[in-house]
């Protein structure tokens, strides 16, 4: 379950913006950033429809896949793979990144002890071998609620989980990270490339804003994200997606 503390987290982006067409080029982000929307991609379907109230998979979430398929294992964590992006398990809660989304009504059920050790429960009557995370659910046979503590006997899904409390990126790293959500480290070369790309001939239509990024701006970003290639200018620029 999200603590207080980090369902009232903010992180700021530095957006830069073509003021003569009203969009933004690209953002520089730090490594929370990167996180949260790296972890849009663990967010199961179900989380995102009751999160939005309506699903609609266009626009731009494919790029998330594709930035973290092409970006170089050297920028993640020591220990950490692609693959918990790539081919990932259901998360056990949906904030456990910057705590930018609200928790799912499956987060009140607390099932990780504070050394990080996750708990798991079976059917106090023994009716299955089933197990699962959450001590409401019920039995597919009794129908008894499952609450019965029981031992996972190995490390991978522990492993998994407890693992991305560091994130996914490393944070000496800046990220650039485009209106339709492609992301690439931040560097020199790549910011003049783009603004030729974008054929920007002016200098002074261009403006720096740092804007804050919280619950809200996480919802709008995940909502935008699903329809839009202009997710960025839509969020915080309030144009009409």
């Amino acid at each position: 379950m999200a603590s207080s503390s980090s369902a009232t987290a903010r992180v700021t982006l530095k957006l830069l913006i073509d003021t003569k067409n009203q969009k933004v080029l690209f953002a520089e982000a730090s490594k929370n950033v990167i996180d949260f929307l790296f972890n849009l991609l663990r967010l199961p379907v179900g989380t995102v429809v009751k999160l939005l109230t309506k699903n609609g998979m266009v626009g731009s979430i494919g790029n998330l896949y594709d930035s973290v398929e092409n970006m170089s294992e050297n920028y993640m964590q020591l220990g950490q793979t692609k693959d918990v992006l790539l081919n990932p398990r259901a998360p056990i809660t949906s904030t456990e990144i910057s705590g930018l989304l609200p928790a799912n009504d499956a987060d009140s059920n607390n099932n990780v002890e504070s050394g990080g050790t996750f708990l798991f429960y079976k059917c106090p009557s023994n009716c299955t071998f089933d197990v699962t995370c959450d001590s409401t659910t019920p039995c597919s046979k009794c129908k008894r609620a499952m609450n019965s503590l029981t031992r996972y006997v190995g490390k991978k899904v522990v492993d998994d989980n407890v693992s991305i409390q560091n994130g996914f990126v490393k944070d000496v790293i800046t990220f650039m990270v485009m209106d339709d959500l492609v992301i690439q480290p931040m560097s020199t070369i790549s910011s003049i490339t783009l603004l030729n790309k974008f054929n920007i001939r002016e200098v002074g239509t261009l403006q720096e804003k740092v804007v804050e990024m919280g619950m809200d701006e996480g919802i709008k970003l995940l909502k935008a994200s699903l329809q839009s290639k202009m997710v960025l200018t839509s969020v915080f620029l309030k144009k009409e997606i």
